[in-house]
C-alpha cells in the first residue's frame, strides 16, 4: 500500500457524545491579549517531535520503574509491605497500576485534544484561537507520547468512569468559559500536578523524559486558561461567577469524592489482586505503615494532592474560589475523611507558583 492510500480497516466509532457550541469569528487580526499572544509565540517556539526527542531505544528499565513506583503520589515503595514482596510481583503490580493511571493520563490527553479543537472555534479573540491551535498539536503529540509508553508496560485500559463523565461534561457545555475552566484549569491543573509528581519520584529514565516534555507543555496551557480567564472574570456578574464556580467545582469533584461511585482505588485494587495480592491485606499493612508514609512526603516537601494544592490555588488566583465554593469543597472533605481531617485541608493555603514551567522544571533541567 502507497502512503497516499488509506488503509483497507478503518476505525469504528465506539463511543460519543452530543456537543454544542458556538462557533466565533473575529475579524480582528492584531493582537489583543498580549500574554496570550506572547503564550502562543513560545508553544511555537518549544515543539518536540515524540517520536525523534525521546528515548524510546532503551525501553523501560523494570528495577529502577518497580523501585520508584508510587500509587497516586503515595510513596508505597518505602514501606516495609512493599519491600517484602519478591521482585517479580513488585514490578507486575507496578507495572499495571501505572498502566491504568497512565491509560488515564492517555484517556485524558484525546478528551483535551478535542476540547483544544473546540476552543479554536468558541474563543472570541483571535489571541485565544492562536493558542488553542497550537494545544491542540500538543495534545495530539501527548496521546502519541503516553500511547507508545503504556504499550510497554501493559495493555491499554478503560477510562475511569469519573474522567469519562468529566471530559463529557466539558465538551458537551456551550459557553467557552465553563470549556476553559473545566479544561484549562481543572483538569489540565489535576494533569500538570500528577505528572509533575510521577516525574519527580520516578527514577525511570525514558517516564521521566516522558512527563518533563509534557509537563512543560502543560504548564503553558494551565498558563493560558490563567491570563485569559483573569482577562474576563472581572468583567462578570456575582451569577455569572457562580455558574463558572460551581462547574469547576463539580469537575473536581467527579474525581475525588467517594460518594460519586467513580473512585479509582477499587480499580487499582483488583489489578493488585490480579497480580496475586490481596487488595484487603495490602490496603491495612500500608495502612498501618502511615508515619513511614508521612516521613517520606516530609522529605520530598510534602504533598496536598492535586485539588487542594493545585486547582484551588488556581481558582482563588482568578477570583473563582467565593466563600460559598470553599463551603462546597469543606463538605465534600468533611464527607470522605471526617470533620478534623476536612478543617485541615481547608486551613491549609498554598500559593500558585508564580513561573508554571520553572516550577515544573525544578530538579530537572537536562533536557
Amino acid at each position: 500500500m502507497s502512503a497516499t492510500e488509506l488503509p483497507e480497516k478503518h476505525p469504528v466509532q465506539t463511543e460519543g457524545v452530543k456537543t454544542a457550541m458556538e462557533a466565533i469569528y473575529n475579524w480582528n487580526y492584531e493582537p489583543e491579549i498580549d500574554q496570550i499572544r506572547t503564550l502562543y509565540a513560545k508553544a511555537l517556539d518549544l515543539q518536540w517531535i515524540a517520536i525523534k526527542d525521546l528515548d524510546w531505544e532503551k525501553g523501560v528499565d523494570h528495577e529502577a520503574f518497580t523501585r520508584t513506583f508510587s500509587l497516586g503520589g503515595i510513596p508505597v515503595t518505602e514501606t516495609s509491605f512493599w519491600k517484602k514482596l519478591p521482585q517479580e510481583t513488585r514490578w507486575q503490580i507496578a507495572r499495571r497500576s501505572a498502566g491504568f493511571m497512565l491509560s488515564n493520563f492517555l484517556h485524558g490527553e484525546q478528551g483535551a485534544l478535542m476540547v483544544a479543537g473546540q476552543l479554536v472555534s468558541a474563543v472570541p479573540h483571535m489571541d485565544g484561537k492562536f493558542y488553542a491551535a497550537t494545544q491542540t498539536m500538543d495534545e495530539a503529540r501527548h496521546v502519541e507520547a503516553f500511547a507508545a509508553y503504556v504499550k510497554l508496560l501493559d495493555d491499554v485500559q478503560p477510562i475511569s468512569p469519573g474522567l469519562k463523565k468529566l471530559l463529557d461534561n466539558v465538551l458537551s457545555v456551550e459557553d467557552w468559559m465553563l470549556k476553559a475552566v473545566g479544561m484549562q484549569v481543572v483538569t489540565e491543573g489535576l494533569a500538570l500536578y500528577s505528572f509533575r509528581d510521577m516525574r519527580n519520584q520516578t527514577d525511570e529514565p525514558l517516564l521521566k523524559q516522558l512527563l518533563t516534555y509534557v509537563g512543560r507543555d502543560e504548564a503553558r496551557h494551565t498558563g493560558y486558561g490563567i491570563k485569559y480567564l483573569n482577562q474576563v472574570v472581572p468583567t462578570l456578574t456575582r451569577a455569572q461567577k457562580d455558574t463558572i464556580e460551581d462547574f469547576a467545582f463539580e469537575a473536581s469533584r467527579l474525581l475525588i469524592d467517594q460518594r460519586t461511585g467513580y473512585s479509582m482505588r477499587d480499580t487499582v485494587m483488583k489489578l493488585w489482586a490480579d497480580a496475586g495480592i490481596d487488595p484487603v491485606e495490602a490496603f491495612q499493612a500500608m495502612t498501618s505503615e502511615r508515619d513511614v508514609i508521612a516521613k517520606a512526603l516530609e522529605r520530598r516537601g510534602g504533598r496536598m494532592g492535586p485539588i487542594s494544592g493545585f486547582v484551588i490555588p488556581t481558582l482563588h488566583s482568578i477570583g473563582l474560589y467565593s466563600e460559598r465554593i470553599a463551603g462546597h469543597f469543606r463538605e465534600m472533605w468533611t464527607a470522605n475523611m471526617g470533620a478534623e481531617a476536612a478543617e485541615h485541608m481547608a486551613s491549609r493555603s498554598k500559593e500558585l507558583p508564580e513561573d508554571l514551567e520553572a516550577w515544573v522544571n525544578e530538579g530537572y533541567e537536562t533536557l
